[in-house]
């Protein structure tokens, strides 16, 4: 268990304890974000005007009212499954910025650049066409959106832990890059309806809508989402495997390489050849990786329930915790307990405690298999430092929450009430065996309420 202090100590030099270095100025946290954020902002200006130049003001509006239709259920999937151990918000608005800035700036100008010369080389624009969009565009596209995983992957690294974190990302970020490209092709499909005088369900813009936006809203996750498993599995790799976890990410995005072109190149195996890919290959697909994303989270809260009863033991947590912490529905519970008896501040602290207890069990988890980074005693030690802060708020909640899910009564072994010497924490003993007693209530009453001082 964490014996270290609550803040790392660094070894003393010859003459004392050796003085901390300052950064340079672009190694400074507001320096690269700011870098980020205009490189962000500089993308979406450009892309901003290259669609718009392309489809018109008018196809634009039109594009952009039917390409954000999609998006809120996209991300509400990738969220809802990001629910155990709920990523930071920025790095989603980051994976869904580079996806509809970056990373479509990147496929337009490349893709545009190198179908022109394979046209103008092979003096074949049909096939030029037909190349740019079975091999170009996969290599270019996926290339691109997965820059934004691997971004993650190295600078927010504590946040990237497994399978749901890649996931999530690349989903999030390919998202981002279906939102720009419908913009292109609805608003593209419009100006030709304006240009010929179609209208209603005969259409191209209807059938576009039909084939991007209800048939395949799914496909550039999909793809991406396999080199987020490459990512995924990576980060569950010790860092001594580095063979590993260098190949893993780059056998996913040949993965999502492959089945973009296989998807891509459907419309040239035929009349059907678009249906019979969607129905025998995506659609089975997507039905395997969805399955494998719930399994990945149902394993998660296995992982809570079994790595914090050791936390129990040493009186960090309550002993029914581990149960409440490993189900989604007792989470939920404690949230609502909360919230009806605290407010939303009390309700906000204790769904970051479920993150950050989350956290801890999956740190220990890596750490038993030797997969911990060397920072893992410090890191251990934060995340004891918040739940510490939050237990007073976290603790009635999450108690009601196992009591409320549990078909029988729980009894309690009475916990180290008497914070442990030095930092305010309890000590790492076994908790007292005095006798069973009774926690909170399991149903709140008028007159009970643990937030009321």
């Amino acid at each position: 268990m964490a014996t270290s202090p609550p803040f790392p100590t660094y070894p003393p030099g010859p003459h004392g304890p050796l003085p901390l270095r300052h950064p340079h100025w672009w190694q400074r946290r507001w320096v690269r974000y700011g870098a980020l954020i205009t490189l962000l902002a500089l993308s979406g200006l450009v892309i901003l005007a290259l669609v718009r130049r392309q489809t018109g003001t008018e196809g634009f509006l039109v594009g952009l009212a039917l390409a954000v239709l999609p998006v809120p259920w996209l991300i509400a999937a990738f969220r809802w499954l990001d629910r155990v151990e709920p990523g930071p918000w920025r790095n989603l608005v980051f994976a869904f910025a580079w996806g509809a800035c970056a990373a479509a700036l990147i496929a337009i100008v490349a893709n545009s650049f190198a179908t022109k010369w394979i046209a103008t080389a092979t003096a074949d624009p049909a096939g030029a066409d037909t190349l740019g969009a079975t091999v170009i565009a996969p290599i270019v596209e996926e290339s691109a959106k997965a820059a934004a995983v691997l971004l993650v992957f190295l600078f927010r690294r504590r946040d990237f832990t497994g399978i749901v974190d890649g996931v999530v990302i690349a989903g999030i970020t390919a998202t981002g890059f279906a939102f720009t490209e419908n913009i292109l092709y609805l608003g593209t499909a419009f100006g030709a309806d304006q240009m010929s005088g179609g209208r209603g369900i005969a259409s191209v813009t209807a059938a576009t809508f039909f084939v991007r936006i209800v048939m395949s809203p799914f496909a550039h996750p999909l793809f991406t989402t396999l080199t987020g498993l490459g990512f995924g599995i990576a980060a569950l790799s010790a860092e001594r495997q580095r063979a590993r976890r260098a190949l893993l990410p780059v056998c996913g995005l040949l993965l999502a390489m492959s089945m973009h072109a296989f998807w891509n190149g459907s419309s040239t195996f035929g009349e059907f050849g678009f249906f019979a890919v969607y129905g025998g290959f995506m659609v089975p697909v997507f039905g395997l990786l969805t399955w494998l994303a719930i399994f990945t989270r149902q394993r998660e809260l296995r992982t809570v329930r079994e790595e914090l009863p050791a936390y129990v033991l040493a009186g960090w947590l309550g002993p029914a915790e581990p149960f409440a912490l490993g189900s989604m529905r007792a989470r939920r519970t404690a949230r609502d307990f909360a919230r009806h008896h605290g407010g939303r501040p009390a309700a906000r602290a204790v769904a970051q405690y479920e993150a950050y207890a989350t956290s801890l069990a999956f740190l220990r988890h890596r750490g038993r298999k030797g997969k911990a980074g060397a920072d893992f005693v410090v890191r251990e030690r934060e995340l004891l430092d918040e739940l510490w802060k939050r237990r007073g708020l976290a603790r009635p909640a999450l108690e009601y929450a196992a009591r409320a899910s549990l078909p029988v009564p729980v009894r309690w072994a009475a916990s180290p009430a008497a914070p442990g010497p030095g930092h305010g924490y309890p000590a790492v003993q076994m908790p007292a065996a005095s006798g069973p007693a009774y926690g909170y209530p399991a149903a709140p009453y008028s007159a009970y309420n643990p937030y009321r001082s």
